[in-house]
């Protein structure tokens, strides 16, 4: 489905909405980063010691989360991902944005490949981490996206029944990385920021959402960046990415859990950056 449209709004409307931040050079190539559920752009503060001097980089918190305005959230409006990818597209408008690289985490994955389906000219690459087209799996199919209907079902309703109980229970199996508990502390103070609201609505975006019907129409050349032990994104979802993502490489890294730029920035920046210098 297009992406929707949303009333027309000011440049300035557009940045604040969703609490645009912009660094580095403004005649350098552009990354924008594009944060998954439960976060918001300070989940790649890590990684960003490593671009800023180099390129322009975009972040910005999608509608609900982190510093963006809640009064333009709607559960209605944000119920599917075509909402959050026009997002993104009015953003890159705003900026008056062109020849733009998308680093997109978990499911900003998804809203980057409706984006470069809908607006391919826009967008020279995708850099796709720890990403998934489907997070169920499908035995019709016989395709493994890593959670049963049972599993979201469960993951969805523990949620809806006690949001923190929730956050502490899931930002360990999330982050993956039991020698680093701090990391895992983090990402359940993020989720626990989020209004409940949001974070109901947004984590039924991300875990039934499907957009394995897209790829054949993506044109734009894509990394795909997959950690070597994914609670929510296992091995078998890199190599389906691959087969059916044309002009898609497909690295794994050696970090575990489903958040690298923050688990392994250094590990994580250095794939991209060599993607970058040998797609240049």
């Amino acid at each position: 489905m297009p992406a929707l449209p949303s009333p027309a709004l000011t440049r300035e409307e557009v940045l604040a909405r969703n609490n645009v931040t912009v660094l580095g050079r403004d005649d350098a190539p552009v990354l924008v980063f594009v944060h998954g559920f439960g976060c918001d752009q300070g989940m790649y503060n890590r990684i960003l010691p490593f671009f800023v001097d180099s390129y322009r980089v975009v972040l910005f918190d999608h509608v609900g989360s982190g510093g963006s305005n809640l009064s333009s959230y709607d559960p209605v409006v944000y119920s599917s991902l075509d909402r959050y990818s026009a997002d993104l597209l009015e953003i890159c408008a705003a900026l008056e944005l062109f020849s733009v690289t998308l680093v997109a985490h978990s499911v900003g994955a998804m809203m980057a490949l409706a984006a470069a389906v809908e607006r391919p000219e826009l967008f020279d690459r995708l850099i796709l981490l720890a990403p998934s087209p489907s997070y169920l799996d499908d035995t019709e199919t016989g395709y493994v996206g890593g959670l049963s209907a049972d599993d979201v079902h469960d993951l969805l309703g523990s949620l809806d029944d006690n949001h923190m109980a929730w956050a502490s229970a899931m930002a360990p199996v999330v982050m993956g990385n039991e020698r680093s508990p701090e990391l895992a502390d983090e990402l359940e103070q993020s989720f626990c920021r989020v209004d409940p609201r949001v974070m109901r609505s947004f984590a039924r975006v991300t875990f039934l959402s499907d957009v394995r019907g897209l790829l054949p129409q993506v044109t734009v050349p894509s990394l795909i960046v997959q950690c070597s032990n994914d609670a929510l994104a296992p091995l078998t979802v890199g190599d389906y990415l691959s087969a059916h993502l044309a002009h898609s490489e497909l690295v794994v890294l050696a970090a575990t859990g489903h958040v690298p730029q923050a688990s392994a920035p250094r590990e994580t920046a250095e794939v991209i950056i060599r993607y970058l210098a040998s797609t240049s």
